[in-house]
């Protein structure tokens, strides 16, 4: 072959390859992307203002009904768990706080910020934007499960920051008397109260799986929210009725207040291990229900 030849022959494009897949960098920004876009909204701040007041509210209520007096005041008898307990010790006011949000507020939060994780974004135009990106809708759909999580614990970690700080500033701090009589330091104290603050997040992600479920049947954020929150509400209801006693340990909520049996000595882990099965079994039957619904859906918004 003359050098002309070679110079006149055409130049050959590379052979297409494999579409290149996002890389876990990628996959780390998306995720951080979507926690920055659900802690800016004005109502996610809102949400963790209220449960950081409870706490304050709580400390308030215990301090003006005992005067400052050492022991439970006659206020804390038909209060949640522990509240007797913190006029001799301000660690008790985070048990106590947790107690009291982990019922209604803290999932109803943890529901407004699942319902709107999907629809909020079918209702404002915005999927399908986020479509065209190499993420994927399975990707995407896990970051913003994902991002849901890390609410989960930002919202308790708020609960139980607040707590601490107003516990230390009302009343006096030291060894802590466990539910099954022994004491242990507070360093020890501290640690379990870090313990039940992390068994608290988790027990929020059978009903986050939930939350992001129903967010993807609709385009409408708010009643997305407004049917997880109502959900939440009735199987509160349902979970109180003696008559469906034999259902009550499937429903999301009954093992909830099995944190307290971190405060044992040793730790109970009957009703934690079961508590945990319960929220893995509802993240694995309502996420598989999220994906096959959202991966199938026709995005137009």
């Amino acid at each position: 072959m003359s050098r002309a030849e070679v110079v006149e022959a055409p130049r050959r494009d590379p052979e297409p390859g494999p579409a290149r897949r996002p890389n876990v960098l990628w996959s780390l920004g998306l995720f951080r992307s979507e926690l920055v876009t659900v802690l800016r909204r004005w109502r996610t701040l809102a949400l963790l203002v209220v449960l950081a007041a409870v706490p304050i509210l709580i400390g308030i209520a215990v301090k003006v009904d005992t005067g400052g007096r050492g022991g439970g005041g006659g206020g804390g008898e038909g209060g949640p768990a522990f509240l007797t307990q913190i006029t001799n010790n301000g660690l008790f006011l985070v048990f106590a706080a947790l107690a009291a949000t982990l019922p209604v507020f803290l999932p109803m939060a943890v529901g407004v910020v699942a319902g709107d994780a999907v629809a909020g974004e079918a209702g404002s135009g915005t999927l399908r934007y986020l479509l065209v990106a190499p993420a994927g809708r399975t990707r995407l759909l896990l970051a913003k499960y994902v991002s849901v999580l890390a609410f989960c614990a930002i919202a308790t970690l708020v609960v139980a920051v607040s707590a601490l700080a107003v516990g230390a500033l009302l009343f006096p701090l030291g060894e802590v008397t466990t539910i099954s009589g022994t004491q242990i330091s507070f360093a020890d104290g501290l640690l379990r109260a870090v313990a039940i603050a992390g068994v608290v997040a988790v027990s929020l992600s059978g009903m986050a799986a939930l939350g992001l479920f129903i967010s993807t049947l609709t385009n409408s954020g708010i009643a997305a929210m407004a049917t997880t929150v109502g959900l939440l509400i009735t199987v509160q209801i349902l979970g109180q009725i003696p008559q469906l006693h034999a259902i009550g340990p499937y429903l999301f909520p009954h093992y909830w207040l099995s944190f307290a049996d971190v405060l044992r000595q040793p730790v109970y882990w009957d009703q934690l291990v079961k508590n945990f099965e319960l929220q893995a079994l509802y993240v694995a039957v309502f996420g598989s229900a999220a994906w096959a619904r959202f991966t199938t859906k026709d995005i137009t918004a």
